[in-house]
């Protein structure tokens, strides 16, 4: 069975830092690209980063340069780092891997990790 855990959201302020997790497990991780989705409330979801299996990284314009994303193939886990966030960082953080085993909305993906940034 498929499992992708996300973990180490939270509220911080601006101008602060988390380090996103997705644990993976039920996949062929290390040869899987991965992808973080965010979904802020009213809004479409959107993906933030992409790292393939060879670790070629892709961010969104809004991103660049304050996120980053990374692998640990031996612990199957998926990283966002993110730095110098904004308020308009908020939002819930997904993971999945691409092509997606994670399907439909973001309700039927899981609870996501929390992200909200305060002014």
């Amino acid at each position: 069975q498929v499992q992708l855990v996300e973990s180490g959201g939270g509220l911080v302020q601006a101008g602060g830092s988390l380090r996103l997790s997705c644990a993976a497990s039920g996949i062929f991780f290390s040869i899987s690209a991965m992808v973080w989705y965010r979904q802020a409330p009213g809004k479409q979801r959107e993906l933030v980063a992409r790292i393939s299996s060879g670790s070629i990284t892709y961010y969104v314009d809004s991103v660049k340069g304050r996120f980053t994303i990374s692998r640990d193939n031996a612990k199957n886990t998926v990283y966002l780092q993110m730095n110098s966030l904004k308020p308009e960082d908020t939002a819930v953080y997904y993971c999945n891997t691409d092509p997606p085993v994670r399907l439909g909305s973001s309700d039927d993906w899981g609870q996501g990790t929390q992200v909200t940034v305060s002014s």
